[in-house]
């Protein structure tokens, strides 16, 4: 809730009861009151919302509804060809176990890539409708950063600092979508397509190093300068949830009308013949 919303609801239970004159500086006391005290307690303000997920940018789509910051209701699909019609009939059906309209929704967070091109056009889409129709803020996520939140949560005693998280998915032939990150989830190496060899993996692999993401097995026959540890798994949609909040809290949205998918590399459509 905005620091306004607060500030109009006292103020019109105020009016009922003081003058006009009076009622006016009332209301510019509690815009001042609420809007310094609102940064200290965004936290909970927000741990409280009902976010929606929806995730269909890698191999297992999620739709998943968040609240009091903790997943209430999940479905997953592992089908990638049918992610698209398999999100709107799991968001329904997370909603219905919630007894809860899509109305009530205070966000909707969605993973904006690097992932499949059909899957995150897929989802993207879907979740601006819905943020658009509700007139709700829209959260994007990046799939990169929740692989490597996930790491971390894997193997947090795997090496003693410094080291650095990896996180790459699978972009064909032997190139990667891969981000580096710091024990703290900071980007050292921003997202981009990379294409692997002996003398890049070098390059990248400048101290110990989790690895993770469904790119891992074009990286096995690589010697490495410093150790490697390889994490199989998957973020999960806490993890999702727990990035989404902490964006809300920071009022970090995006723009409905212009975000695009993160794709990382040029898309070419051929034309039909």
């Amino acid at each position: 809730m905005r620091a306004c919303d607060f500030a109009e609801h006292y103020y019109a239970h105020f009016i009922l009861f003081g003058s006009a004159i009076q009622a006016v500086h009332f209301r510019r006391m509690l815009l001042y009151f609420f809007e310094q005290i609102q940064p200290i307690f965004a936290i909970q303000f927000y741990n409280l919302a009902n976010l929606l997920i929806i995730d269909t940018a890698l191999e297992e789509a999620i739709v998943a509804l968040g609240k009091d910051g903790k997943i209430v209701a999940e479905l997953t699909n592992k089908e990638t060809h049918s992610h698209a019609s398999f999100i709107q009939v799991a968001i329904a059906n997370v909603l219905a176990e919630q007894q809860m309209t899509i109305s009530a929704l205070d966000a909707i967070a969605v993973t904006l890539g690097p992932g499949s091109y059909t899957g995150l056009r897929v989802g993207l889409a879907t979740a601006k409708g819905i943020a658009y129709s509700i007139q709700k803020p829209l959260i994007g996520l990046s799939t990169l950063g929740a692989l490597a939140t996930r790491a971390i949560q894997l193997a947090p005693n795997a090496f003693e600092p410094p080291f650095q998280v990896f996180a790459m998915i699978d972009a064909r032939r032997m190139e990667v979508f891969g981000a580096i990150y710091d024990p703290s989830c900071n980007p050292i190496l921003q997202e981009q397509a990379i294409v692997l060899d002996q003398a890049k993996w070098n390059s990248l692999i400048h101290q110990p190093t989790l690895c993770i993401g469904n790119g891992l097995a074009k990286t096995k026959d690589f010697t490495a300068p410093h150790p490697v540890s390889y994490l199989e798994g998957h973020y999960t949609s806490q993890v999702l949830l727990n990035m989404a909040v902490t964006k809300m809290n920071a009022a970090q949205f995006e723009n409905i009308a212009y975000v695009d998918p993160n794709y990382l590399k040029e898309v070419y459509i051929l034309p039909s013949k």
